[in-house]
């Protein structure tokens, strides 16, 4: 997409799912330890700083909302701004591991959360266009990309562990 000034926009189309089991850990051939909190979650975009591995770090800008497509910008800073500005978060800081599992020819991201979300464990998949098809693996339960309440942002202002009902909800 290119916004008014011709520059192509950067823009990720995901879509997330709950996880089934523990199948996937024997295929996954990666593991990254993450640290996110978000600066501001208001309005039509998401501010968010993440630590990997306590080793890089990063400032990402993304437009809110449960949805396929979403604007993403994301910019390196180093490790010790990111320790700053986490200091200063709105809501919890989200903690997870995240395994990437290769599957068809595609790559799966699990993430397993720790800390105040610790029990949730959702996969993504980052596709290259909206109808792009892909096998599901057995190890995958219900999507969940239309439930706002499943994105980090959301989950940092009310926690997985603080909700009353069942995580699986009818999804339109």
């Amino acid at each position: 997409m290119r916004c008014s000034a011709g520059v192509l926009m950067p823009f990720e189309i995901e879509r997330k799912f709950l996880v089934i089991g523990r199948e996937w850990e024997r295929l996954a051939i990666a593991r990254t330890r993450i640290r996110q909190a978000y600066l501001a979650a208001e309005g039509m975009l998401s501010i968010r700083v993440r630590i990997k591995d306590g080793q890089s770090a990063a400032l990402t800008i993304k437009s809110r909302g449960a949805e396929l497509r979403r604007l993403e910008l994301e910019y390196a800073i180093p490790t010790t701004d990111a320790e700053a500005l986490i200091a200063r978060r709105q809501g919890a800081v989200i903690e997870k591991v995240r395994h990437n599992i290769p599957w068809q020819g595609l790559m799966w991201e699990v993430d397993v959360f720790t800390g105040d979300n610790e029990g949730l464990v959702l996969a993504e998949i980052e596709l290259d266009h909206e109808r792009q098809p892909f096998d599901l693996p057995p190890w995958i339960g219900a999507e969940v990309t239309s439930q706002r309440k499943y994105y980090n942002g959301e989950l940092a202002l009310r926690p997985f562990r603080s909700w009353a009902s069942s995580p699986v909800e009818n999804v339109a």
